[in-house]
């Protein structure tokens, strides 16, 4: 995608007209709640990051850095601004970029990706690029921690649907599953429609 790609000015259109639905204001339950009881530590991406609710939950981590990643650079902005608010900030680098096109120096530098509601919101027939993307910009051994929408309440998206069986499909040549699960904690209206998955890069 480019800098005039329709999706990018799609995306800053929204964000500059704060018609963001998906956006809660907070960070994702599943992840909170993983985080209590485990550790997501190194060098972390979060693409699709917006205004970098996710970005900061990571970063409160000890012996976290985190990439907050977003197409649109009103949503960075605002991420940033809200870190300066919040005084996280010495742990986090938001950067305007494409997830499918990361820099040189980005590739291959993470231990994890952290994903929530960036795979639902492109067409699925990015999602093999997604993938790609996603091994290219982990270390070998690297860890992807996935929050998947499976029947968002909408016929055509985004967000778009997934299936588990598709999810194996598109992950399994790069990707090892660890762990999988339903959360119990989420956002009201998504009780039983999202996947916990944690891979490993092979």
């Amino acid at each position: 995608m480019t800098a005039h790609d329709p999706r990018n000015l799609e995306w800053q259109r929204r964000y500059e007209e704060k018609d963001t639905p998906w956006d809660k204001g907070m960070a994702a339950p599943p992840l909170v709640h993983y985080l209590r009881e485990n550790t997501i530590a190194g060098h972390v991406l979060v693409p699709g990051c917006g205004r970098g609710h996710d970005v900061r939950a990571l970063a409160r981590q000890p012996g976290c850095s985190v990439v907050g990643l977003d197409l649109a650079p009103a949503a960075v902005a605002e991420a940033s601004r809200l870190d300066a608010t919040l005084g996280v900030g010495s742990a986090i680098d938001f950067i305007t970029g494409d997830f499918f096109k990361l820099s040189g120096d980005l590739k291959g530098s993470f231990n994890w990706i952290v994903e929530h509601t960036c795979f639902c919101a492109i067409d699925p027939s990015l999602r093999p690029d997604y993938v790609a993307a996603a091994a290219s910009a982990l270390q070998p051994g690297g860890k992807f921690f996935g929050i998947f929408y499976l029947t968002p309440d909408v016929e055509s998206g985004p967000p778009f649907a997934v299936s588990r069986e598709e999810l194996s499909a598109l992950f399994d040549r790069h990707f090892t599953l660890l762990n999988q699960w339903v959360p119990k904690e989420c956002f009201p209206g998504r009780e039983g429609r999202e996947l916990v998955r944690i891979l490993q890069k092979h």
